[in-house]
């Protein structure tokens, strides 16, 4: 059994800055544009963590070559050949590499971990037979068979379950024969910003995409190889912010983009509608986004519809169970699909706790209650984890099991965590 990890508590307020490594997202969507490019590309400020290295072992495995030399990788497309890919917890690797593996020469065998097996994937296999692949299985484990090539068209497929099924098949359209459209039919599409990140990164590779409302429409054309920048990750940046928020202190991040298609940009607004102040600095060249959080009993709930930006639930929930009003956090029936229910798991976690918490339909609901020490569950769950750490800033005696599953896209959180309170 893993040990608790004593969350730090800090009564006062915390005074820091804090460097975040690169975007998770960005990483692995570079990393598999650069696998199908017609030439090598580098990339600068690549995440290294659990998630981004099961990606790079999954496309070396398959023939794409990797070279590191400091902070840059150059990526040499290779010759595809199928291979056996572990996809751990990550849903990038799980939905996004399979329809590379359409263009290699055999059999590409997919599966993860435990509770991955559980985790929703028959949407883009049955879209990738419907594009002329060869797919054995509808869930992890489940083998694709690639003949080199593959023809593409047309496809409607229901992704109100993950917009990784979208950006999955729009990473891979330029290469199939025919191209692809996607037409989605779902009522629901969660976190579009992630599908506005897709065509945007295919965009700078010199891919066209015709997007409308529901649909996507991709021609056969080059990937161009290129260099890469990643963005730090604003995701991983939101619990070090929180934890301004929570205390009333004043937290920096810096190389903070003035321009972004990430999620997690909408951290700076939510903490400014719970009574937070958050402006961007000038940091030379560069941004930091600096927040300070409000006095003791005047951080206030929120009541926001999540559905874009479903990925900051943990860490908006771990403040509202803090917060002095209620809170609602809506348009997230989608979480239940994440690397645990983030729903039922919150829910459980903050009312072990001592909180407030009522599970909806689509949501959260989160009433103010003095929370008290006790044991946070993790769940194998990077967000679920740090949601913990949050809380435990200002309830004595929270003690996170497994900590260490935040590796899964930021390596040394703990220790980054325990700087920050020092």
């Amino acid at each position: 059994m893993t040990q608790a990890w004593p969350a730090p508590y800090c009564p006062t307020p915390i005074t820091h800055t804090q460097s975040v490594p690169g975007s998770k997202s960005m990483t692995n969507r570079a990393y598999v544009l650069a696998a199908l490019a017609d030439g090598p590309s580098t990339i600068t400020g690549a995440l290294r963590s659990r998630d981004t290295d099961l990606m790079e072992g999954a496309l070396e495995a398959m023939g794409v070559g990797f070279a590191h030399e400091g902070d840059t990788i150059t990526v040499t497309p290779g010759e595809l050949r199928g291979a056996e890919v572990d996809c751990g917890l990550a849903g990038t690797v799980m939905r996004f590499v399979p329809p590379v593996a359409a263009f290699a020469q055999g059999q590409t065998l997919f599966d993860g971990d435990t509770h991955a097996r559980t985790r929703p994937m028959g949407t883009i296999l049955e879209a990738l037979r419907g594009l002329g692949v060869s797919v054995a299985g509808d869930a992890l484990p489940f083998t694709v068979h690639g003949t080199g090539e593959a023809e593409g068209g047309e496809v409607d497929i229901d992704a109100s379950g993950s917009s990784q099924f979208v950006s999955g098949l729009l990473l891979s359209a330029p290469r199939f024969t025919r191209g692809v459209r996607i037409r989605h039919t779902g009522r629901t599409l969660p976190s579009t910003p992630h599908i506005e990140m897709t065509v945007a990164m295919l965009a700078d590779a010199g891919v066209e995409v015709d997007a409308g409302r529901d649909s996507w429409a991709v021609a056969p054309q080059p990937i161009r190889g290129r260099h890469w920048a990643i963005e730090p990750d604003l995701s991983n940046a939101a619990p070090f912010l929180a934890a301004a928020a929570v205390t009333g202190g004043e937290v920096r991040i810096p190389g903070w983009p003035t321009r972004t298609t990430q999620p997690g940009a909408a951290i700076m607004s939510i903490l400014e509608r719970m009574g937070c102040e958050a402006e961007l600095v000038a940091d030379g060249a560069e941004h930091q986004l600096r927040v300070r959080g409000p006095q003791p009993g005047r951080l206030e709930g929120i009541r926001i519809d999540m559905g874009d930006i479903g990925e900051l639930t943990p860490t908006v929930a771990a403040v509202a169970a803090l917060a002095s009003t209620p809170s609602e956090l809506t348009g997230i029936a989608h979480l239940r699909g994440h690397e645990t229910d983030r729903l039922a798991a919150l829910t459980r976690e903050i009312n072990n706790l001592g909180g407030a918490c009522e599970e909806l339909s689509d949501g959260l609901r989160i009433q103010p209650a003095t929370l008290r020490g006790g044991l946070w569950h993790s769940y194998d769950d990077h967000r679920m984890a740090t949601a913990g750490a949050i809380i435990g800033l200002v309830t004595d005696g929270v003690e996170v099991e497994n900590i260490d599953t935040t590796s899964k896209t930021l390596p040394g959180f703990a220790d980054m965590w325990q700087e920050m309170v020092r």
